[in-house]
């Protein structure tokens, strides 16, 4: 039973019980941001340690069947098939729970910010950038995170040039982070006349929304501030004033746009919150390479190293090459039903690290 380790049951109800204490002590409510941690953990642990209980549920069910289907000695008897059906549900629950602890790394818990670009093929892949970017847009929905797009640049034939949006929501970033990466699609072209077989290409990047308690220092020397109209739909208000900002770091060169909001305060705070993100990435991945340089299974992400394949010509099938998975279903998983693919993928990097850990 897993009541060990990361599900040790008596060392989290210990906590919750510590925490429970805390939320009554006077004073408690003097500082509003720590009251918030402290019940947003509180909540964390009384969900996994609720996962736990269920667990522990199941398998008790299973062992009463179990012992029943002994006495009855059929293996096709009512017992023995509420025994299997017991012990799947057990399976499913320690599934679940070892997802959570496969959510357990420091940015995980937070917010998203994911930013969509078309690979080159012009109309083509940008049709297939605006195609991912309803996916993505799709499957908040269906976990009930809230989305908010910062930046959408159309096509010039359709499709778009680039999109940024956040997600808000606990554990969207530990999710979304699985979806980083190129994603290829293989398709009969809406937009070629001789009804070819088209490939098309588009990249997804994932920051973790990080919060103002994580440190990332930006000189205003090193801001090139440029304000402008906002393009596309808004309405008049929004483009007929300079609502629209674009900030430049020019130490890195990244450049963030935000044309979302009619306000330009707004507009400079949402640019701020992407361009902080997007400065703390670039150093977790300057660590990364760091480390990665000791390692003999470096890879590179380009062109061509897609991590997933959406087919849609000439048979049906996405797969992820990183797991292997595949669902046939095509119109689900275009419309935001990836939860397969990004379950598979935190897993096998839970399993991997437990391999590498030293005995």
């Amino acid at each position: 039973m897993p009541c060990g380790g990361v599900f040790d049951l008596p060392k989290l109800i210990a906590r919750l019980q510590e925490l429970s204490e805390q939320s009554t002590r006077p004073g408690f409510w003097d500082s509003q941001e720590t009251a918030q941690a402290v019940l947003k953990e509180q909540d964390r642990i009384k969900a996994q340690s609720d996962g736990i209980q269920r667990l522990i549920s199941a398998l008790e069910d299973a062992r009463v069947y179990l012992a029943m289907a002994e006495e009855e000695g059929d293996e096709n008897s009512d017992a023995a098939r509420e025994t299997s059906a017991a012990l799947e549900s057990a399976r499913a629950q320690l599934e679940r729970q070892e997802l959570q602890v496969m959510l357990g790394g420091e940015y995980d818990r937070l917010g998203a910010i994911v930013s969509i670009h078309p690979g080159a093929g012009g109309t083509e892949a940008q049709d297939w950038a605006e195609m991912l970017l309803r996916l993505y847009l799709r499957w908040a929905e269906r976990r009930g995170f809230k989305t908010e797009l910062a930046d959408l640049q159309p096509g010039d034939g359709g499709g778009i040039k680039s999109a940024t949006f956040t997600v808000e929501g606990d554990y969207a970033y530990g999710y979304l982070k699985a979806e980083a990466g190129i994603h290829r699609l293989v398709r009969i072209s809406p937009f070629d006349a001789n009804a070819r077989r088209h490939t098309s290409f588009a990249s997804v990047f994932v920051f973790p929304a990080i919060d103002d308690k994580v440190e990332v220092v930006i000189n205003p020397a090193d801001l090139r501030i440029d304000t402008f109209r906002a393009s596309g739909a808004g309405g008049q208000h929004v483009n007929k004033t300079d609502s629209a900002v674009r900030f430049t770091h020019l130490p890195t060169g990244i450049v963030v746009s935000c044309q979302n909001e009619r306000s330009q305060h707004k507009n400079r705070a949402m640019a701020m919150k992407i361009l902080r993100a997007r400065l703390f990435e670039l150093e977790q991945r300057k660590r990364r390479e760091e480390l990665e340089k000791f390692s003999k299974d470096k890879k590179e992400i380009a062109w061509g190293s897609q991590i997933r394949s959406y087919v849609l010509h000439p048979y049906q099938l996405v797969k992820d090459h990183r797991t292997g998975v595949e669902i046939g279903n095509t119109a689900a998983v275009l419309d935001g039903d990836i939860d397969e693919f990004i379950e598979a993928y935190l897993m096998g990097v839970r399993k991997s690290g437990a391999e590498a850990a030293p005995a």
